[in-house]
């Protein structure tokens, strides 16, 4: 948990919040949504993403589109602005966390590396 907290911090915007970089980490990963699947997908209430979609949108990061099938409902997705933070910030964190396994060593390392197939599937639980 610790990590997770530090590397949140390795961000490009600090205006934004974790919330607001998760959502458009979400749609980065998943691509476009509706707001009602981005709250079920960020376990939070429906009113509460739309008050972060209206935030991303005026920070020019989301896009708010008819959608294709029910036009009682909008699909958000992500600008190029977004893309680019987005992969400034990976960036960004990449490069911390590698500056800290240059520490390791080789049986850190082993560890490590056995690890990881675990906590990829856990991450996608």
């Amino acid at each position: 948990m610790r990590l997770g907290r530090r590397l949140k911090h390795q961000r490009v915007d600090e205006s934004l919040s974790p919330t607001e970089m998760s959502v458009l980490g979400t749609l980065a990963r998943c691509g476009s949504a509706t707001p009602g699947e981005l709250a079920r997908k960020e376990h939070v209430q429906p009113p509460s993403m739309t008050r972060i979609v209206a935030l991303l949108e005026s920070k020019g990061l989301v896009r708010l589109e008819p959608h294709p099938e029910d036009r009682r409902q909008k699909v958000v997705s992500q600008t190029e602005t977004a893309e680019a933070m987005l992969e400034e910030s990976r960036r960004k964190r990449n490069a911390w966390l590698a500056a800290l396994a240059e520490g390791l060593d080789e049986d850190e390392w082993a560890k490590l590396r056995a690890a990881a197939p675990v906590l990829e599937k856990l991450a996608h639980l």
